[in-house]
């Protein structure tokens, strides 16, 4: 029996812990001149609520001159490829 539980935690260590995929699209603005946004970016699983995708993406959309407006929506990796065409040059860049 021990030799069973020992080879099932093995397995279990070996493949690693599954990793869920999380996205968030959002709208963001610059001032002085008025520059809007719509983008999508990857937020971590922790992450995965519009309230605390805003927290993550904030920061990281403020480092670079942006506002974060709104987070649209949270979603897995099956969204990605309705909104690559919408978010263009913001699909994946914050």
């Amino acid at each position: 029996m021990k030799k069973l539980i020992l080879c099932a935690a093995m397995a279990l260590a070996i493949a690693g812990p599954a990793t869920a995929e999380c996205y968030a699209d959002y709208k963001a603005k610059r001032d002085d001149p008025l520059k809007l946004h719509y983008g999508v970016a990857q937020v971590s699983d922790g992450n995965c609520s519009r309230g605390a995708a805003k927290g993550e993406l904030a920061p990281r959309l403020a480092a670079d001159g942006w506002t974060l407006l709104n987070v649209l929506s949270t979603f897995g990796p099956e969204g990605l490829g309705e909104r690559k065409a919408s978010a263009g040059a913001y699909f994946l860049r914050y």
